[in-house]
């Protein structure tokens, strides 16, 4: 239990549903459709819609989704990929052609057809009770009357005005500037493509008026994208075979690649041969091992993660116990590795807006869902008639022939947004997930280990600080102590202090002995759990 005499917040308890979100409007939301008696799939898409609208910068319909469902009725957890395909005229000829080596953030090249408008009609068409038309309506309504923003979007939106004016995004700067914290601020555009995607379904995002004007918007920047890549679109959001591991009497479920929920499977993997570390959560031993098992892992992400359906990735092979164990065996607790063996070997050689939201319904059915648009603001690329801000997931293909994620017609890039889940006994036991870009495998394992392995609540483990290891350097929040930081340096560690937190967070556990849930809401973002 928390030291009360100490800032912190309480987990949420309720008994007979409970939503987690990044923003309190969207866990209202998603409250509303299970007090009306809707289930855990039509809450978890009424609030990542309000999201789309009130977190602008993190989310939107312009964006990819990934999903989890664990129907209490039902053993299997189910996975849904929707994430976006690149153009058919995006071959890695033509960007040689061209001499293009490289995808800036707000390049048209970086923008795959978004997936998340198909993601939502599919998920509620095989596990919801209510259609688009009666989950969009709490977006619409604030898309069209507007709703105060709130303090970490504000941050987040004045750290990206220069790159609005770059893009031309007009109406996120109203009158020439971003709005401050209490502003109002209103969508009318994106309202009136909600009312149309209420009343016709993702038919009306991927075709018709407002796919034509998405295409001439990018193809107006250079963009390969045809209104028949859009059309082709709204059916790319598909079932795909989860994958788990076994780990502390848990099952932990993820999707499959292109997504990096692998990433979650290897670090709990190695670190689950060891006990937990003796020094605690936040001993330097715990995360120091934590950093190296991550260094690892990242490696072979960046060799091997890419589309399944057009690459074979080896799956098998890095997230079997004799590889995890051997690459645990590279690790030393009194020093950093220096060098590390190349991708897929383990001998050594002679970042990031997205939102995450859980939702558990009456009947114990989870939801575990996340929607982005990578970068903050995405693109930076608006379709200003029909409000559809859009991402730039591309930008996460490689231009480099021959390797696993290079860039190709219909292809989908690596993708680093996971959402998570862990059952026991065949019943969900913990929806979870961690936003941050490619902070989320890192993230989602600090969550777990702090919560299976040192006790902590799902408050007290979304809270607690965290590290990453990125580009060469280790990124600690500011609530790492001194002693931990001198030590982590000590064992060869380039530690460096971070200004913006890493990622954000929700989580509800299940607890079923005792008909309870337990909430937890990253206090990172703006939002909270709630049940009733």
């Amino acid at each position: 239990m928390r030291d009360f005499q100490f800032p912190g917040r309480s987990p949420a308890y309720a008994s007979n549903g409970m939503a987690a979100t990044s923003m309190p409007a969207a866990t209202l939301a998603a409250l509303d459709v299970l007090r009306a008696g809707g289930n855990a799939m039509d809450a978890a898409i009424a609030a990542v819609a309000v999201l789309c609208v009130i977190e602008p910068q993190s989310t939107g319909i312009g964006g990819d989704c990934f999903c989890l469902y664990k129907p209490a009725a039902d053993k299997r957890v189910h996975a849904l990929n929707g994430s976006g395909q690149a153009p058919a005229g995006a071959s890695i000829d033509w960007f040689e052609q061209q001499g293009i080596t490289a995808l800036e953030t707000t390049s048209p090249h970086c923008v795959t057809v978004p997936g998340a408008v198909s993601a939502w009609e599919t998920l509620l068409a095989a596990h919801g009770t209510r259609g688009l038309g009666d989950v969009l309506q709490p977006a619409i309504r604030y898309a069209e009357e507007g709703i105060p923003v709130h303090p970490r979007v504000a941050a987040d939106w004045a750290d990206e005005a220069a790159k609005l004016r770059a893009t031309g995004a007009a109406p996120f700067l109203p009158n020439g500037n971003v709005p401050a914290v209490g502003d109002r601020f209103a969508q009318p555009a994106l309202g009136k493509t909600l009312r149309a995607i209420a009343r016709d379904g993702a038919r009306a995002f991927y075709e018709g008026e407002v796919a034509a004007e998405m295409v001439s918007t990018l193809r107006a920047r250079g963009g390969l994208h045809t209104e028949e890549d859009f059309a082709r679109g709204r059916t790319a959001a598909h079932f795909v075979d989860p994958i788990r591991t076994s780990w502390r009497g848990h099952e932990v479920w993820q999707c499959p690649p292109n997504g990096s929920g692998i990433l979650v499977l290897q670090l709990l993997g190695i670190l689950g041969g060891w006990d937990p570390a003796p020094d605690g959560p936040l001993g330097v031993t715990r995360l120091h091992r934590h950093l190296e098992a991550a260094r690892l892992v990242y490696r072979d992400r960046d060799a091997f993660l890419a589309d399944p359906l057009q690459t074979e990735v080896p799956v098998a092979k890095l997230t079997d116990p004799a590889y995890l164990a051997a690459l645990r065996g590279l690790i030393r607790d009194d020093r950093a590795m220096r060098d590390l063996p190349r991708a897929g070997e383990a001998a050594l050689p002679a970042h990031r807006d997205t939102v995450y939201l859980s939702v558990v319904d009456r009947d114990g059915n989870a939801c575990s869902l996340i929607n982005s648009l990578f970068s903050s603001f995405g693109s930076g690329i608006l379709a200003e008639k029909s409000g559809v801000m859009l991402h730039n997931r591309g930008q996460s293909f490689r231009l480099e022939r021959g390797h696993p994620n290079c860039i190709a017609p219909g292809k989908r890039p690596m993708h680093t947004i996971i959402p998570g889940m862990a059952t026991k006994d065949g019943e969900a036991v913990l929806s979870y997930g961690v936003m941050g870009g490619h902070f989320q495998p890192m993230g989602q394992t600090l969550f777990l280990t702090n919560h299976i392995d040192y006790g902590l609540d799902v408050q007290e483990a979304i809270d607690l600080p965290r590290v990453m290891a990125f580009g060469g350097k280790v990124e600690v929040e500011r609530g790492l102590s001194l002693s931990v930081i001198d030590q982590l340096s000590r064992l060869g560690h380039t530690v460096e202090r971070i200004d913006r937190p890493h990622g954000g967070g929700q989580a509800i556990r299940i607890d079923r002995a005792r008909g309870v849930l337990i909430g937890g809401s990253d206090p990172r973002k703006d939002g909270l759990a709630m049940g009733y």
